[in-house]
């Protein structure tokens, strides 16, 4: 199965995207709006999964490899989602912006 990818460039900075990094990786530095489902945690909360509408879901970890895994499931599910290309270590290395949990310091990719 191929799996559909994004190039960091073609996501919008404020876009909604799905982060299934563990939790502290998502308090130290995450894209602003996402929306965090641990990979393990996907199965069990599809319910909270954003409407993306326009275009498909693009998913994120650090650097592809579990979002990649993420979306061969959800695809399979139904879902229309894509890997989002290089993950967050791209989306840093991009200069997009990232927000970090209160308490967790200045913003960066774990």
């Amino acid at each position: 199965m191929s799996i559909p990818q994004v190039p960091v460039t073609d996501v919008h900075d404020q876009a909604v995207v799905l982060d299934v990094r563990e939790q502290d990786e998502w308090d130290a530095g995450h894209a602003p709006g996402a929306v965090h489902i641990p990979l393990a945690e996907l199965p069990s909360r599809l319910d909270e999964l954003p409407d993306t509408d326009a275009a498909a879901l693009a998913v994120v970890c650090r650097s592809g490899g579990r979002s990649s895994r993420a979306v061969a499931w959800l695809s399979q599910q139904g879902f229309d989602v894509t890997n989002l290309a290089g993950g967050m270590r791209a989306w840093q290395g991009a200069g997009k912006p990232l927000v970090a949990d209160a308490g967790a310091g200045s913003a960066t990719v774990k």
